[in-house]
């Protein structure tokens, strides 16, 4: 297996495929065309292959400055525990440290938050700020 990352996005097709594996899409609903734009505003990317076939993806939306959020960090179930979101999660955190970014988040999954954990994260406690929009009471 020979996997090379690249700072940049990939194709919508094959991006959709890979946020498909996750099964997100069954609450956001989104087309590739959407997909591809989300990922166009982030101010960083990478993205995982196995030859031609993408296999993972992380990306990050900042400021530059104070604020960076990692999300959308995914693996191809198939490539799992080989440390591709190691190398994914490390280059993106790279890039905020290099940047003097002091208040980097992340959005995971609960089932992965000890995978994060392992890497320097830490979970918010339940009196920290933070709250999410509830589109459910529309």
């Amino acid at each position: 297996m020979n996997i090379n990352y690249y700072a940049t996005n990939p194709g919508k097709e094959d991006f959709f495929q890979l946020f498909e594996t996750t099964g997100w899409n069954k609450k956001y609903q989104l087309s590739e065309d959407t997909l591809i734009e989300a990922l166009r505003n982030s101010w960083f990317k990478i993205s995982a292959y196995d030859g031609q076939k993408l296999i993972g993806y992380g990306r990050i939306i900042s400021d530059g400055i104070v604020h960076a959020l990692l999300l959308d960090i995914i693996i191809h179930p198939d490539y799992q525990g080989k440390y591709i979101g190691k190398e994914i999660l490390d280059r993106l955190v790279d890039k905020c440290k290099k940047h003097k970014i002091r208040d980097i988040q992340l959005f995971c999954a609960k089932d992965k938050i000890g995978f994060y954990e392992k890497y320097g994260f830490i979970t918010r406690p339940a009196n920290a700020p933070g709250m999410e929009y509830d589109w459910g009471n529309e």
